[in-house]
């Protein structure tokens, strides 16, 4: 049974109607909007059903982004997928916006054929091209709106927005490299997200997919470069991280919620994936030098 310190523990926020219907097709609002709200900080927090493009077109701050640390400066754009932990302290007056769009809505705009949500999977942090700039404003200007075909056009406008993000994420070598995905592995990706804490095996995801555990790794292998228990073991290695550096549970806590028994197993996964155990990764990130150290760092 999971500990319940654990979903308390990072903040899961529901915005703009994501615990039910998204009211409206996307939400686009400035930083300053909500900044203004919170003193311009945010503590990290992550949201199950949106995915979030930021643009700072002018100020500073910072950004913890998966727990990595992130300057911000003019032009920064942080691709932030849903479920990745994030928050920011930026400094009064700057201004940009933030973009949500709630991932059933995000599927509609997205070819499947281009692996674009696999390349859009990877949090990150870029620089606005022009292009991305222009499109961003063109989007806040249309959700101010009211006129006929706004719907449309904004979906047309994200599209093209998570597009050029994708494309400049691709450049940069984020992503598969093959032109073709497959329905199994995206299938098997979505149900990894659903029980990867559940401690599934193979088999358990190759039943519910109808097909064979043999046939289920050679199609992970072939589109994705790795076997699916390498994508089972780097999901779970995933969230034990986020909960090593946002929380201060214990190393056991922390393995019985991702479903493992023994919490000494779970430290040898942990090492075998990072090269660091729980603790001494834990550690790590405490005394890693930033800016401002990391129990200042309120966002």
């Amino acid at each position: 049974m999971k500990d319940d310190a654990i979903s308390r523990s990072v903040r899961n926020y529901n915005l703009f109607g994501e615990a039910s219907d998204l009211p409206d097709v996307v939400h686009c609002e400035t930083i300053e909007e909500r900044s203004l709200l919170h003193d311009w900080e945010f503590e990290p927090h992550r949201h199950s059903r949106l995915h979030q493009l930021l643009l700072v077109e002018r100020g500073t701050g910072k950004a913890d982004l998966d727990g990595d640390r992130l300057e911000l400066s003019n032009g920064t754009f942080l691709n932030i997928p849903r479920g990745t932990v994030h928050g920011f302290r930026f400094t009064p007056g700057t201004s940009g916006f933030v973009l949500s769009v709630a991932s059933e809505a995000l599927d509609h705009m997205l070819e499947n054929s281009e692996w674009l949500h696999q390349v859009l999977a990877q949090p990150s942090r870029l620089s606005a091209t022009t292009a991305m700039n222009e499109t961003m404003h063109a989007i806040f200007a249309e959700y101010a709106g009211r006129e006929f075909a706004r719907a449309q056009i904004l979906r047309s406008l994200c599209g093209a927005l998570f597009g050029l993000t994708a494309r400049l994420l691709s450049e940069s070598g984020a992503g598969p490299q093959t032109a073709e995905t497959h329905p199994i592995l995206e299938r098997f990706e979505e149900l990894l997200e659903l029980h990867f804490s559940d401690r599934w095996t193979v088999s358990d995801y190759a039943r519910e997919l109808a097909v064979t555990p043999t046939h289920l790794t050679r199609i992970v292998r072939q589109a994705a470069g790795k076997p699916a228990t390498r994508l089972i073991e780097e999901r779970l290695v995933q969230e034990a991280r986020r909960h090593l550096v946002y929380t201060n549970l214990p190393v056991s806590t922390v393995a019985y919620s991702l479903g493992f028994a023994d919490p000494a197993y779970f430290s040898r996964v942990f090492r075998r994936a990072t090269g660091y155990s729980p603790a001494g990764f834990r550690d790590r990130i405490a005394e890693a030098k930033y800016a401002a150290p990391l129990e200042q760092f309120r966002f």
